[in-house]
């Protein structure tokens, strides 16, 4: 013996079409709300070290950008040993790169030069260095932050 099934009618698919925009429009009020109201923990700089990797893998001209509370940063190897800044230009908070074969902090956005050794403005339309952070070796790893 089959089973048949009866059809949808007109009217019991709109009410089904109307029944989920109803809750994707309520999902979309909803969300932000609740994110709005219950942000997560974001410290503007972490209060603890954070690991960046073996002391030995940033290799002089290499740069690694990592997480480190609200902005990322960046740790490069220069010919002057191993620095580390925050990885936003201070124009407009683009992400800046180092660029080895220069020996100098690009920001992409504006141009705007910086100097390795200390993240003085080289040229360009940043105002102010970029925020040095300190940096110290322990057990063969790499930290930024915290008690340098």
């Amino acid at each position: 013996m089959t089973q048949t099934q009866k059809p949808v009618s007109r009217q019991g698919f709109i009410k089904v079409v109307s029944g989920l925009l109803g809750a994707v429009g309520l999902g979309a009020f909803v969300g932000p709300a609740i994110a709005y109201f219950w942000p997560k923990k974001l410290e503007e700089v972490p209060s603890e070290p954070v690991a960046v990797g073996p002391a030995d893998s940033l290799k002089v001209g290499d740069y690694q950008t990592i997480s480190y509370g609200r902005y990322p940063a960046i740790v490069l190897n220069t010919p002057n040993g191993i620095r580390a800044y925050r990885a936003v230009c201070t124009h407009f908070a683009c992400l800046v790169k180092y660029e080895g074969a220069e020996d100098v902090i690009a920001c992409p956005c504006h141009a705007g030069y910086f100097r390795s050794d200390d993240g003085a403005v080289i040229s360009g339309p940043p105002p102010k260095e970029l925020t040095a952070i300190p940096w110290f070796i322990k057990d063969n790893n790499l930290y930024i932050g915290g008690e340098a």
